[in-house]
């Protein structure tokens, strides 16, 4: 039985069953950058849609976002006072 990523030491060609799991990686990684590029595409149009159908919605989209960006960093900012302060 082969498990894909191991190679046999000291052999610099691959076997056979090692070129299949290279190439089945190979094969799953370019489905899930295809995947990757249809999501952003979708994400782009959404946001397109959404300005210029309302462009005073998006704004408060665009404010509610920057909102969680601040809150997000002062908790952070407040979880590392913590552990500066020793983690009382």
């Amino acid at each position: 039985m082969i498990f894909c990523g191991m190679r046999t030491p000291g052999r610099d060609t691959l076997t056979a069953g090692e070129r299949a799991c290279e190439a089945q990686q190979t094969g799953e990684a370019a489905v899930a950058v295809q995947g990757k590029k249809v999501a952003l595409y979708a994400l782009v149009v959404f946001v397109l849609y959404v300005i210029i159908t309302d462009p005073a919605k998006a704004a408060g989209y665009v404010q509610i976002g920057f909102e969680g960006i601040s809150s997000a960093a002062k908790a952070i900012g407040h979880f590392m006072t913590w552990i500066a302060d020793g983690a009382k």
